[in-house]
């Protein structure tokens, strides 16, 4: 905990503040308290806090201290760049990930065109469906430009992608552009989600970019359309 410990007690907090703790009361502890509790200076408290206001735990309030806020509910955040992994482990349900298709592929003008690319170059195609709580509630469809993920498998896909592209092959993920549409639901839609009953999905299409701006990723994201709200948290500038 040396290095960065600030960042340490921001992780342990964020996940107790998750897990319901200090939700009786609707504070934290004192900054006191907490470098009491941590021991460390308070301004490294004061750090660890400060990055729990910027992502929308606590608002530090003048005489109260730093009041939680309300996060019911925040299962899918609009403006994070996160895996499928690394969120699941924020829902506190059970998740299981299903590769149905997994391979090398040229890509179709559909596909060309979302990765600005011509139909001679090799994609990596993973088609998997995410269950939630015993009920499959996503479909996702990756396309992965091959110059930039050279080896993939089953596995990994399994897995987590992102851990393994970073972890693995040292490949930073920078940003993304996101685009939210509602679409009829299609026939793989059918196939591989349990839509109960409904004829439309919720769409989140994921134009991802590498650290040198290059674009090396295009995703669908598909989401049933009772199971999911998408909540952003805006902070105004001063």
């Amino acid at each position: 905990m040396k290095e960065n410990k600030f960042r340490v007690i921001y992780d342990q907090l964020a996940r107790r503040i998750e897990q319901g703790e200090w939700q009786d009361k609707g504070i934290l502890p004192s900054e006191h308290e907490l470098s009491v509790m941590y021991d460390t200076s308070r301004e490294t408290v004061r750090k660890a806090l400060n990055i729990l206001v910027q992502n929308g735990y606590i608002q530090k309030i003048r005489g109260k201290g730093s009041v939680l806020l309300n996060r019911e509910k925040m299962q899918f955040p609009v403006s994070g760049l996160v895996s499928f992994k690394e969120l699941s482990q924020t829902l506190g349900r059970k998740t299981v990930t299903t590769v149905h298709e997994f391979g090398l592929i040229k890509p179709d003008q559909y596909i060309q065109s979302q990765l600005k690319i011509s139909g001679q170059e090799d994609v990596w195609e993973v088609i998997r469906s995410r269950n939630i709580s015993g009920e499959e509630v996503i479909l996702d469809k990756d396309y992965f430009l091959q110059k930039h993920v050279q080896v993939l498998s089953k596995d990994i896909c399994e897995g987590s992608i992102y851990e393994y592209i970073e972890g693995e092959l040292g490949v930073s993920i920078s940003y993304a552009q996101k685009e939210f549409v509602v679409e009829p639901c299609t026939e793989e839609d059918a196939k591989y989600l349990d839509l109960n009953g409904f004829d439309h999905v919720v769409v989140v299409k994921n134009y991802v970019f590498l650290e040198d701006t290059s674009l090396f990723q295009y995703t669908e994201s598909r989401h049933r359309l009772d199971r999911f709200r998408f909540v952003d948290f805006a902070r105004r500038e001063k």
